[in-house]
């Protein structure tokens, strides 16, 4: 920073001609000197990779400075106040980590008064999460807000409150969760905007939805119950989907081997019908030959189905003595 610019240049050059006519120079260099040291401390500042610097002159803003080495005015003239904004804060709700890490340590107390919320099927359900942010205006985030946190965990609380209101017990507990999030992010980032918070929402979300101690045992028998119902019932659709298929298959080869016996009758009396036409149309022919046809043909029906046939002489007696009727012939 140039200080040529914050003292004017006319007082600049009356105290270089002041200086000429001074008696005791040295003493008056030793005062500058020292004064410069004083100064030294408040006039340099550093702002970190990860933060800007939001710079006040008598309390209000002039300039926001960037990563590195500034000089400012000294003697609270111009105040500078760190602002982190590629950091990514974190908000808990419901719980408190006490010492974060890999494997994080919970804070043991209760924090009912937060986490206890009313379902729209009037139950009660105990939600903990967790709000991420970060900061996106510094300018606003310093000065259109008294006290950014407690601002941010009210919003959050007063919309999650009503987003649970809205859902089931059963929908917010299980299904609906990632839709919950997303929602609430959405309400908690338009709130903020409204209020010229100057944050950013990075992430709502949900993490254990239990319901409250005292019904815990009587949630986990009612769930327990629910889960041997599910299983019941996937039982007997697995014998259903076996047995259906197979009946409903045997009652299609059933049909199916109905309509073939069924075609095979009507073709086979189709097929006779026509014999019969055309037996009778040589009959009308040639009655005679006909007829002895037709008896051989039968005759040779019956004889083929007779096994042995045995010739017998009509004036013969007595012929039992002379047959062997026994199986093998002996």
């Amino acid at each position: 920073m140039d200080f040529e610019r914050v003292i004017p240049d006319e007082i600049i050059h009356r105290g270089k001609r002041l200086y000429k006519y001074l008696p005791f120079k040295s003493f008056f260099s030793i005062i500058i000197i020292l004064l410069i040291i004083i100064c030294l401390p408040t006039i340099f500042y550093t702002v970190e990779p990860s933060e800007v610097g939001v710079v006040r002159r008598f309390g209000k803003f002039v300039r926001i400075t960037k990563p590195g080495l500034h000089f400012k005015l000294p003697f609270k003239i111009e105040k500078v106040n760190k602002v982190k904004v590629e950091y990514i804060f974190k908000e808990e709700f419901g719980f408190r980590s006490a010492q974060p890490g890999i494997r994080s340590v919970y804070s043991q107390k209760s924090y009912d008064d937060e986490s206890l919320m009313l379902t729209g099927d009037l139950n009660v359900l105990d939600v903990e999460w967790i709000v991420q942010f970060k900061i996106k205006d510094p300018v606003k985030f310093l000065f259109n807000i008294r006290d950014q946190r407690k601002t941010l965990r009210d919003v959050s609380e007063s919309v999650i409150r009503e987003i649970v209101g809205d859902y089931s017990f059963n929908e917010v507990l299980t299904g609906k969760r990632l839709e919950i999030n997303n929602l609430a992010q959405e309400k908690m980032q338009n709130i903020l905007d409204f209020y010229g918070s100057g944050i950013q929402i990075v992430t709502v979300k949900l993490q254990d939805v239990n319901p409250p101690s005292p019904v815990q045992p009587a949630f986990n028998e009612v769930n327990q119950a629910k889960q041997e119902r599910e299983k019941m019932i996937n039982e007997a659709w697995q014998i259903y989907n076996q047995k259906i298929p197979r009946a409903e298959g045997e009652a299609l080869k059933i049909v199916r081997e109905a309509e073939g016996y069924a075609q095979e009758v009507v073709n086979r009396a189709l097929g006779d019908a026509e014999r019969f036409n055309l037996i009778y149309s040589a009959y009308r022919s040639a009655k005679e030959v006909t007829l002895k046809r037709l008896y051989l043909e039968k005759l040779k029906e019956i004889v083929s189905k007779a096994g042995r046939v045995y010739v017998l002489d009509p004036q013969e007696k007595g012929i039992l003595p002379l047959l062997k009727l026994r199986e093998d012939g002996k």
